[in-house]
C-alpha cells in the first residue's frame, strides 16, 4: 500500500492523505473523495502510513504537474498567502501522452528588419536575465520582441508573450501570424472549449513556438521555455483581483530565475518599480516623424466649444478623432470648477474621496476625515463639483452635434466579446468610424494610423485619486493615449486639466518624472516599502468589524510592520456584504508574510502588493 499527501485543486484546505495500491509519481493529477464529493487533486508527496484510516484514490489521470510548476505554486501560495491547491489551480497540467514532434522552421523572420538603434537594444536585452525595454510609443518594441522570438525558435526554444488583456490580442495576433504562421498560439479566456483543445494540442506536441495572451498564458505546460516577454508591463491588468491575488509581471520575473531564462519587460511608461529594480535600454522617438501638439484647457470635464471646434475641423478634413475618459471610478473627488483646487489628505498627500452619505471627505490610507467644505479654500469660490463624465453621455452629445458623423463607443459596456472588438477595430481602421469614444481600452497599444486628434478627459480625477501611484497613472495615461495619435500624420492632443504645469513638464520626459517620483516615494511607498491590504467581508457588519479588530490586535505584536490604516472600506458594502480593511507597510515582504500568516483569521483576504485601494 502506498500513501500520498494530496493537494485539492481550487480548495483553501491543506493537503489530505490518501492511499493507493499503485505507485504514483509526484505531480500526478488524481480524483479523490472528500466527504460525499468527488474532487480533483495533485499528488504532492509520499508519506508513511498515518495513524488514522485513509480513503483510496479513485482515479489516476494521464496529466501531471512538473516539478517546476509545483515549485512555482509553492512560491505563490507562500507569497500571496493562499493554499497550495489554490495556487496549483492556476496551472495547466502536462499530458503524459503528449508527443514531441519535429517541425520545420518556416517563419518569415527575414521580414523582420531592425534599425541600428533596435539592434543595440536587442543586444542589451540579450546581456541581462531581466531587463526593461523602455521604448516610446511607435518606437518599434514589437519588432524587437519578434526578432527575439525568432532567435528562440532557431535555438529550438519557445517563448511566452504576455499582453495586459484580451483587447490587445486581435491586432497582435495578426502581426505574429504574418511572421510566424501556425507556430503562434493565442491563449485567453474568450476561446471556445474546442479552440482551447486545439491550442493545447499544439502546445503539447511542440508545434506552438510562441504562446501569446494575457496573464493566464504564463501557466501553460510549455517545454523548452527560453523567453518571457511582458508587454505594457506597467498595466494594472496583470494583477489578479481574485484569489490568489498574484501579479503576472512579478511571477514572470520569478519564473525567469526558476527556469533560468530571459525575461523582457516592455513599456513606453514603465512602472517605477521596474525602472528602479532592473537595467533598462531606452528607445526614443517613433517610427514616423510626425509631431504632436499638446493643448491644455483648464476646466472641469465637459465638451467645451474648443473641443467641438477641433472635432468639427477634423471631420471637415475627413480625419479621425479619439476621445478618452478614464474608467468610471467608484469615487468622486472634490474639485473647484474655477481654480481647479482639489483636496488632499494632510498626512498622506493623496486625494480625499467624497462620501455624500456621511457628508465628508475621507482619506483611504489613514482614514483622516473632514467635513465637505462649502467654499474653495484657495479662491473662495462656491463652485465646488464632483461630477464625472461618462462615455455614453459623450457619444450622445457628439451624435446630436454632428448628425452625419459615425461616433462609436469603445468600452466594456459595448465591447463584450472578442468578435465585437475585432469588428470595432476594423471599422475604425477602415475609416468607417469618425470618432471613437472609449475608456482605458482605447489606450492599450492599438495602432490607429489615421488619428489626428486625441481628446483626453478626467486626468485631474486620476491625479487626485487616493492612490500613491496617482501621478504615475495619470501621466502614463496621457502618454499612452496621446501615443495612439499622430502615427503617420501630425496630430493635436487636447487635454482638459487644471494641472498643465505638471503634465507639460513630464509629457515628453517620462525619465525625468521617474527620477522625481523616486524622491516622492522613498521611505513611504513601493518600490522602497512593501504594502499589504487585508480585506474582511461578512453579511453581518458587526462580525466583519470584530474579525478585523481581532487580527489587528495580533498584528500590533509585530514591531517590524506598521499598521498604516484600518476601518470600513471606502465602498462599505458590496454584494450584500459589509467590508473592513487593514493596510500594512514594512521594509520587506517576508516580515509582512510572517505576521499575516501567523495572525490570519478565517475571513481575512490577503492582498500582497495591492494596486487597488477602493
Amino acid at each position: 500500500m502506498h500513501y500520498y499527501n494530496i493537494s485539492l485543486l481550487n480548495s483553501p484546505l491543506e493537503p489530505f492523505t490518501y492511499h493507493s495500491l499503485k505507485s504514483i509519481d509526484i505531480g500526478t493529477k488524481v480524483s479523490i473523495k472528500v466527504k460525499n464529493r468527488v474532487v480533483e487533486g495533485v499528488v504532492i508527496s509520499t508519506c508513511q502510513k498515518p495513524d488514522f484510516k485513509t480513503v483510496e484514490i479513485l482515479e489516476i489521470y494521464d496529466y501531471f504537474y512538473s516539478a517546476k510548476q509545483i515549485e512555482l505554486s509553492k512560491f505563490i501560495s507562500v507569497y500571496y498567502v493562499c493554499s497550495l491547491g489554490e495556487a496549483l489551480s492556476l496551472m495547466v497540467a502536462y499530458c503524459k501522452n503528449g508527443s514531441d514532434g519535429e517541425y520545420e522552421f518556416n517563419s518569415k523572420i527575414e521580414d523582420i528588419h531592425l534599425s541600428n538603434r533596435q539592434k543595440e537594444a536587442f543586444e542589451f536585452l540579450q546581456k541581462h536575465k531581466v531587463s526593461l525595454l523602455f521604448g516610446d510609443t511607435g518606437s518599434g518594441k514589437t519588432e524587437i520582441y519578434m526578432y527575439y522570438f525568432a532567435e528562440m525558435i532557431k535555438q529550438n526554444r519557445r517563448s511566452i508573450f504576455l499582453m495586459p488583456e484580451i483587447s490587445l490580442t486581435p491586432q497582435m495576433s495578426k502581426r505574429l501570424h504574418n511572421h510566424f504562421g501556425d507556430e503562434v498560439v493565442m491563449w485567453h479566456s474568450k476561446l471556445t472549449p474546442l479552440q482551447k483543445k486545439k491550442a493545447l494540442e499544439k502546445i503539447y506536441d511542440g508545434s506552438a513556438k510562441i504562446i501569446a495572451g494575457p496573464r493566464s498564458a504564463l501557466f501553460l505546460p510549455i517545454k523548452d521555455l527560453g523567453l518571457i516577454v511582458v508587454d505594457e508591463e506597467h498595466d494594472d491588468s496583470y494583477k489578479s483581483s481574485s484569489k490568489p491575488r498574484y501579479n503576472a509581471r512579478d511571477i514572470a520575473i520569478y519564473m525567469g530565475k526558476l527556469y533560468d531564462i530571459h525575461v523582457v519587460l516592455g513599456s513606453a511608461t514603465p512602472s517605477l518599480g521596474s525602472y528602479v529594480k532592473f537595467p533598462h535600454v531606452r528607445l526614443k522617438g517613433g517610427y514616423f516623424n510626425s509631431k504632436r501638439e499638446f493643448i491644455y484647457e483648464a476646466r472641469v470635464e465637459s465638451i467645451s466649444p474648443l473641443i467641438l471646434q477641433n472635432i468639427k475641423n477634423n471631420l471637415q478634413k475627413k480625419e479621425q478623432s479619439i476621445i478618452f475618459l478614464p474608467t468610471r471610478a467608484n469615487f468622486k473627488y472634490l474639485i473647484c470648477a474655477d481654480c481647479g483646487h482639489t483636496y488632499k489628505c494632510v498626512f498622506c498627500s493623496v486625494g480625499m474621496s467624497v462620501h455624500q452619505k456621511s457628508r465628508a471627505l475621507k482619506c483611504h490610507y489613514c482614514n483622516f476625515t473632514q467635513a465637505i467644505p462649502q467654499r474653495c479654500s484657495e479662491c473662495g469660490s462656491e463652485n465646488l463639483t464632483s461630477s464625472r463624465l461618462g462615455t455614453a453621455e459623450v457619444v450622445k452629445e457628439l451624435q446630436n452635434e454632428y448628425s452625419d458623423a459615425f461616433v462609436e463607443q469603445f468600452d466594456r459596456d459595448v465591447i463584450t466579446t472578442s468578435n465585437k472588438l475585432k469588428k470595432a477595430l476594423k471599422r475604425f481602421n477602415d475609416k468607417e468610424t469618425d470618432i471613437l469614444v472609449g475608456t482605458q481600452m482605447i489606450s492599450k497599444g492599438h495602432d490607429y494610423h489615421g488619428v489626428t486628434l486625441a481628446v483626453i478627459f478626467g486626468l485631474d480625477n486620476m491625479l487626485n485619486m487616493s492612490d500613491y501611484r496617482a501621478r504615475e497613472k495619470a501621466l502614463s495615461t496621457l502618454i499612452q493615449v496621446s501615443g495612439r495619435s499622430g502615427r503617420k500624420e501630425s496630430a493635436k492632443v487636447l487635454v482638459q486639466s487644471f494641472n498643465e504645469e505638471f503634465f507639460k513638464t513630464y509629457v515628453n520626459s517620462y525619465e525625468e518624472f521617474l527620477e522625481a517620483e523616486k524622491e516622492y516615494r522613498k521611505d513611504l511607498y513601493p518600490p522602497y516599502k512593501k504594502l499589504c491590504r487585508i480585506l474582511f467581508s461578512h453579511k453581518n457588519g458587526i462580525k466583519a468589524g470584530e474579525e478585523m479588530n481581532k487580527m489587528l490586535q495580533m498584528l500590533y505584536q509585530f514591531s517590524e510592520i506598521e499598521v498604516v490604516g484600518f476601518g470600513k472600506c471606502a465602498i462599505e458594502r458590496v454584494s450584500d456584504k459589509y467590508r473592513f480593511e487593514i493596510l500594512l507597510r514594512a521594509e520587506k515582504s517576508t516580515e509582512i508574510i510572517k505576521a499575516v500568516s501567523t495572525c490570519r483569521v478565517d475571513s481575512a483576504q490577503i492582498d500582497m502588493d495591492p494596486i487597488e485601494f477602493s
